[in-house]
């Protein structure tokens, strides 16, 4: 014998406690799939943006910032260049993300939000290395602009572990190695 239960027909041998239980269960994994659904989305319009915003703005000023300190040994100079470099990464980095796709196609959300988050993510990412160049002795900033550099590629791998089903060791191997070459490139520039 069929029953209608919630609108919906349900076959003979219905019992209400198995009925319950179907309808309970189809709602939890309706419920699962609309929150990874969700989370999907935070992680491409968030996550991966503001990741690809601190990897670029951590990485892509390492060179001018290390160079100019090691070629001039002038903390103010260094510095200068360190916030000119997190600016124009950060406008370069916003425009490129925002101008990349409208967000239909990709489910990432709209352009303007993307770039904002990215522009503003890869200024962070310039940036913190930079203000130990407020320091006015060019030595101690160095050693801890080291150390920002250390701990925002570590945060870097973080997230990648984090959201990006990956592990922290492999992570944290690829971003340094980026860091580490284009770190080495200043150095070496600012030497000659």
């Amino acid at each position: 014998m069929e029953r209608y239960v919630f609108g919906r027909l349900i076959p003979g041998g219905y019992s209400a406690q198995n009925g319950d239980r179907q309808m309970i269960g189809g709602m939890v994994l309706k419920a699962a799939s609309f929150l990874r659904r969700r989370d999907r989305a935070f992680v491409l319009r968030y996550v991966q943006t503001t990741t690809l915003g601190l990897m670029d703005g951590s990485v892509s000023t390492l060179a001018p910032l290390f160079a100019t300190a090691f070629a001039t040994r002038d903390p103010r100079i260094t510095f200068l260049v360190g916030l000119a470099a997190a600016v124009g990464a950060g406008i370069s980095m916003g425009f490129s993300e925002g101008l990349s796709d409208d967000g239909s196609l990709t489910g990432r959300g709209s352009p303007f939000l993307r770039g904002t988050i990215t522009g503003l993510a890869t200024f962070v990412g310039g940036i913190l290395h930079t203000l130990p160049f407020l320091i006015p002795h060019v030595d101690l900033a160095l050693y801890v602009a080291f150390g920002v550099v250390g701990i925002e590629l570590l945060a870097i791998s973080f997230i990648r572990y984090r959201y990006f089903d990956m592990s922290f060791l492999m992570s944290a191997l690829q971003v340094v190695l980026g860091g580490a070459l284009v770190f080495a490139s200043g150095i070496l520039i600012g030497s000659a």
